[in-house]
């Protein structure tokens, strides 16, 4: 469904507050750069639900059904790359604050007040964001796969980062699609493959419901500008996750080292054989993790809650 938030339009999926008379806690779902939220794990997305959770998903600004910037143009994404790498600002159409605030736009509009909030990727930039914005919107922070965007830390290797910048040389789904399926098996989880055909499937369900690529180079942007956020989460005091893939090929383990240990209290949960992506067998690991996490956290603001 669409709705309005932040003075955009927002493709939003919601599994809904359950049965009459019954008050779900909510979590709000970010994904990460270019991908939409068609790319959460069904898994994931279930076990939350059964575990009694309502479950929140968006389409970030300027992928899918939600709002595209096209007259904010095509970047220039070299020439920007060149001033990040000089220390320089990149000159982004919008931040990742920007986004936090679509997200919190997206509960405004449901009438939540409170959410826990889950981001992989990008996606834990921007629920990083929402957490500094909005603390008191936020039970608990979950940043799954994500980083800092401390100067310094390990950079993704080589041959990802040619693939990551690479982009299809046509238009049609084929090329479009094996493109993709190039780019998440170079960023992919050693320990847990996934078999092409589902790969294959995953991607042409994105490619087919919303390829806007033009929206991703947008977005990187807004990540590369987005360099302040490392040295205000030592701010942050809710309750959080970090979970990392050990075998990360595109944010290195210490990435999740690094945000972890920026907040106070953070627990960092290392996967061993976990890329950069949600295989079945990393949504397992992820949700007992999380589950955990959760509870614990309602746990303590019951506890902390005047009576």
């Amino acid at each position: 469904m669409k709705i309005r938030a932040n003075s955009i339009d927002i493709e939003v999926e919601d599994s809904g507050p359950g049965a009459a008379g019954q008050v779900r806690p909510v979590i709000l779902l970010i994904m990460g750069l270019g991908m939409q939220l068609v790319a959460w794990p069904p898994a994931l997305v279930q076990g939350l639900v059964d575990a009694g959770y309502r479950v929140i998903r968006h389409d970030n600004r300027d992928v899918g059904l939600s709002h595209h910037f096209d007259a904010l143009g095509k970047p220039h994404l070299l020439w920007q790359g060149l001033k990040y790498k000089l220390g320089l600002m990149p000159r982004a159409p919008y931040s990742v604050a920007d986004m936090a605030a679509d997200s919190l736009g997206v509960l405004d509009a449901l009438g939540i007040e409170k959410a826990h909030v889950l981001g992989v990727s990008m996606g834990g930039m921007i629920a990083q964001r929402m957490a500094l914005a909005a603390p008191g919107r936020v039970l608990s922070l979950s940043s799954v796969m994500s980083t800092s965007g401390a100067k310094g830390l390990a950079q993704a290797r080589p041959e990802v980062i040619r693939v990551l910048l690479s982009r299809p040389k046509g238009r049609d789904p084929q090329t479009v699609l094996n493109h993709y399926v190039r780019l998440f098996k170079a960023i992919g989880s050693p320990g847990f493959p996934t078999p092409e055909h589902e790969l294959r499937e995953r991607i042409l369900l994105g490619v087919q419901r919303g390829y806007y690529p033009v929206g991703t180079l947008r977005q990187m942007l807004a990540i590369m500008a987005d360099q302040t956020r490392a040295a205000q989460l030592r701010r942050i005091t809710l309750p959080t996750l970090v979970l990392h893939g050990k075998a990360d090929p595109l944010l290195p383990f210490v990435h999740g080292e690094d945000t972890a240990r920026r907040i106070s209290g953070a627990r960092l949960v290392g996967i061993e054989g976990m890329g950069h992506d949600l295989p079945p067998g990393v949504v397992a690991h992820l949700l007992a993790a999380l589950l955990p996490h959760l509870k614990a956290a309602e746990t303590s603001r019951m506890t902390l809650s005047p009576t």
